[in-house]
Order: C-alpha cells, then structure tokens, then sequence
C-alpha cells in the first residue's frame, strides 16, 4: 500500500467526521499517504501535527480557489490563491497541487478557451517556479459527475501541458473520468507517462471501490506503472459500505496483500 494515497474526504468519512482523526485511521489501516481536497476548510495544526505524528504523509491537495480558468479575467483571482495554496502544500509536505478548468463557457470559442488555459498555466508555473510543488490539472468527465465542464478530453489536457513544458506544470489522471468519457488509458497516456503527476482510480458505475464495478481498473493501472509511473495512487472513491470493507474488495480487485 505504500504507492496508494487514502484520499480522506471520501475514506473514513462514515468512521469520523474528523480529518485528522481520518488520517489516524489511514494509518492504522497501512496507508503511509494521504490527500484531501480542500485546505480551507481544515484545522491546519490539526493536520499537521497529526502527520508528525502518525508518519504518514501529504500526496496532494486542491489548489484553491475553485475558478474559470477558461475566463481570463478569473486567472488574477486563482493566481492570487495558488500563492496560499501552494504555502500550504510546502508547510504540509504536499508535492502536488490539483486544479480544474472550469466551465464550457457560452458565446466564446472553444480556442480561445483551450488558449486561456495555456495561459493559466503558463502563469501557475511562475507562482510554483522554484517550488517543487507542481500543479495538476485534471479533466473530468461531463457525462455522469460534471455536467458542463470544458476539459473532458485527457489529450487535449496534455495538449495544454505541452504546450506551456515547464517541468511544474503536468496533469492529475483520473481513470475513472478518463473510462467513463470513452477513452483506453493505453492510448491516451501512451508516451506521455512523465506528464502526470497524480493518479486516480474508482470504479463505474458509482464511483465506488474498484472491484465494485464494470472497469478494467487492474489492467490498466498495472500498464500505467509498467509504463513508469512512479507518483501516488489517489483512492478517491466511494466506498459502498464500510471503509474498511470497500478496501478488503479493492486489495482483492487489484491483487494486493
């Protein structure tokens, strides 16, 4: 378990609606890495202090705030907040920050919202620059989890990445989006492995453990890491039932001891 990273606003969340008393219980489970989404919302001393504590370290976080970042005029506003988050990433140990597009937006071409994006990220690199903390921009699927947002498309999310080329910059890859938009993780990652800074796995439907579902979760990320992928691995499912249960059937579903 020692790649795999319990991400705790969806693990252990029916066992304590504590975030630090979470990673406690991710420890005790064998997790050696953690990942939340927001910081925002959480006792930072708490957490830190925890992760003293237990050992166990941070994989990742949301960089906040939330924007449109297919907007221009809304990049200021996440800049100025990657600043904080990326403070907050570098007090808690967290070597990746993870960001989303935004919207489709309504009246402006698709281009000029693909261009919008490059700059967003041309711009993130600058604020990480020197860092070592990178950002990954994730594509999620519009069809099932998020109706109306613009970057559905993993190749065209390595278009971007390519694009800007700076080593801060790279992509979160989510396979359950990436298999629920229609794509094969072979095809669309192929050749570009070092491109990816952070992984996620669920399985569909439900977004529940793999194992509880319909996609060839086990093959595929068996390739990634064949491939070289070397980062965490991003539990960030549902567990149906208890954690604990839902990691019995993930271990059994990945082949894990």
């Amino acid at each position: 378990m020692t790649r795999f990273s319990a991400c705790i606003d969806m693990l252990f969340v029916p066992e304590s609606p504590d975030p630090a008393e979470r990673i406690r219980l991710a420890a005790e489970a064998g997790f050696g890495l953690v990942e939340f989404w927001l910081w925002s919302n959480k006792d930072l001393d708490a957490i830190e202090a925890t992760l003293r504590e237990t050992g166990v370290k941070l994989a990742g976080i949301v960089a906040e705030p939330f924007a449109e970042l297919t907007r221009e005029s809304d990049h200021e506003r996440f800049l100025a907040g990657l600043e904080k988050s990326r403070d907050v990433a570098l007090r808690l140990g967290a070597p990746v920050l993870i960001c989303q597009s935004g919207p489709l937006l309504d009246g402006i071409e698709r281009a000029r919202q693909h261009d919008a994006l490059v700059t967003a990220m041309a711009r993130s690199a600058e604020v990480l620059a020197g860092s070592g903390v990178r950002l990954g921009l994730e594509p999620l699927n519009d069809r099932i989890d998020h109706p109306g947002y613009y970057l559905t498309s993993t190749a065209e999310g390595l278009d971007i990445v390519d694009a800007v080329d700076r080593p801060e910059i790279g992509i979160t890859y989510d396979m359950y989006h990436s298999m629920v938009m229609g794509e094969d993780p072979e095809v669309v990652a192929a050749g570009h492995i070092d491109r990816i800074v952070h992984l996620h796995i669920a399985d569909h439907p439900g977004r529940n453990q793999p194992g509880s579902g319909q996609l060839p979760i086990s093959q595929k990320l068996d390739w990634l890491l064949g491939q070289g992928y070397a980062g965490a691995v991003g539990l960030e499912f549902r567990p149906a039932g208890t954690t604990a249960d839902a990691l019995k059937e993930m271990r059994g579903s990945l082949g894990l001891h």
